[in-house]
């Protein structure tokens, strides 16, 4: 591919779009930990349906490079959100899922966590934004490339899950008061990710 296709398809409309809203997705999950359960939930509900829109509306290609991409989000980070977020939805964060391959070789229920699924996704996004934010348009197009192929076969399902159980709790009558207690800034420690202080606000493109 021409340094003039790169360009043509890593600055395009729908991948700059799609990169603005990554973003967003990032900075929501990284701030979700302090919100009041009912927020976090409403705004879960509205950017949800935006990162599949833009997900989909994405150019279709074919991999040309083999690299190897580098990944930003550690395990610590990972279990560090996961848990802010499962300790605002308590008892909530469970549910019952109906849409797993696995099911067919289980007998028993399977049961999904809202907060997996939006680390998974978060995960997957802020790799993708970090390798955009590089510059270098071989590593933004192998990023995009594996982000829209993760989508496919990973988390678009995971995405769609979420949003369905997410959708049962902002519209029923649930009590949040039985949710875990937060940490204090002191209880936290070590524990919080350093980059979590120098959260990334300015524009990408």
């Amino acid at each position: 591919m021409s340094e003039e296709q790169f360009n043509q398809l890593v600055y395009s409309k729908q991948v700059v779009e799609f990169v603005t809203v990554a973003n967003e997705y990032c900075k929501f999950i990284e701030t979700a930990g302090v919100l009041d359960p009912k927020e976090m939930l409403g705004k879960a509900q509205k950017i949800l349906p935006l990162v599949y829109l833009k997900t989909t509306l994405l150019p279709e290609f074919e991999s040309s490079e083999e690299l190897v991409l580098e990944k930003f989000v550690s395990e610590v980070d990972y279990n560090y959100l996961q848990q802010r977020i499962m300790n605002r939805l308590g008892g909530h964060d469970d549910y019952q899922e109906v849409f797993d391959q696995d099911m067919q070789f289980s007998e028993a229920p399977l049961t999904s966590s809202i907060s997996e699924n939006l680390i998974d996704i978060y995960q997957d996004l802020k790799d993708f934004v970090l390798s955009y934010r590089t510059g270098d348009e071989m590593v933004m197009q192998e990023a995009l490339w594996e982000c829209i192929e993760n989508f496919k076969n990973y988390w678009g399902q995971k995405l769609v899950n979420g949003l369905r159980a997410i959708h049962t709790l902002v519209y029923s009558d649930v009590d949040f008061d039985e949710k875990l207690k937060l940490p204090s800034d002191e209880e936290e420690g070590n524990s919080k990710p350093s980059w979590l202080n120098n959260l990334f606000n300015d524009p990408i493109a």
